[in-house]
């Protein structure tokens, strides 16, 4: 585990050097590159160039792909469309119900059906006209950066927006395009914090006032010895099954994001 440790910086030098002499020869178009007085020289016709371009593409869309479980949680709906779903499974009394595996897949899928505009958007504003070679890396960002900082500020409160730029010490900002991305982000995970706890509460309810129900009819019947979980349980779900829960709850937690 130790090597491992002390391979990384080598590793991490290996890779901004890759970086800089790939930026270099594109951004340049010249025969030679100079990194910290070390003239790295390049020779060959157009076709190399362009496989340069190519593997440099490659190496950012490793670069993206190795980020994305990040920005999935951080930038995505996919915070409190998992919170929501958790709280429910506790709400309903099964905690292990539905497994892990399927909760996570169903808040994926989610995720990418409210998601689905951002990214039609940054696919054809950002990530198409770089691919064909319309846009450099640096643009191509920006731009690509611009649906989703929307997305985010349409879900983000201003207390949180104005809590983040408290704790930075910046200057106050005239209009949201002052926020950096880097507030933005934490004010976002914030308000989508909030908005599943608030949405949880609400679930919790109807299933409480159940277990309230259970627990005082058993006291009154004096079975104060049996669990009202082996009564309860059932209830919930025949009760969850006959108002169609999951639909009801998907159609509410969608609508959240309109």
């Amino acid at each position: 585990m130790v090597r491992k440790w002390r391979r990384l910086p080598l590793n991490a030098a290996v890779l901004f050097l890759l970086l800089g002499v790939t930026a270099g020869c594109l951004a340049a178009n010249s025969d030679v590159v100079s990194l910290s007085g070390v003239d790295v020289r390049l020779t060959g016709d157009a076709s190399q160039t362009t496989q340069v371009s190519t593997a440099l593409k490659v190496l950012l869309g490793l670069t993206v792909l190795s980020l994305a479980p990040a920005l999935l949680v951080s930038v995505t709906s996919f915070i409190r469309i998992t919170i929501v779903l958790s709280m429910l499974r506790h709400a309903i009394g099964m905690p292990e119900t539905p497994p892990n595996t399927v909760l996570i897949s169903l808040a994926l899928f989610l995720t990418l059906f409210t998601m689905f505009p951002v990214v039609s958007q940054v696919n054809q504003q950002a990530f198409q006209p770089f691919m064909d070679g319309k846009m450099a890396a640096g643009p191509a960002f920006d731009t690509a950066l611009k649906p989703i900082r929307e997305f985010m500020v349409r879900q983000t409160r201003e207390q949180d927006l104005q809590l983040m730029v408290e704790i930075a010490k910046s200057p106050e900002p005239k209009t949201i395009d002052d926020i950096s991305t880097v507030q933005l982000i934490p004010a976002f995970m914030l308000s989508e914090l909030r908005s599943a706890f608030q949405i949880g509460f609400v679930i919790f309810l109807p299933f409480m006032l159940i277990d309230l129900i259970v627990s005082t009819i058993l006291m009154s019947l004096g079975m104060m010895m049996v669990p009202p979980v082996t009564i309860s349980l059932p209830l919930k779900i025949l009760m969850f099954v006959l108002i169609d829960g999951w639909s009801l709850v998907v159609r509410a937690l969608l609508g959240t994001f309109q």
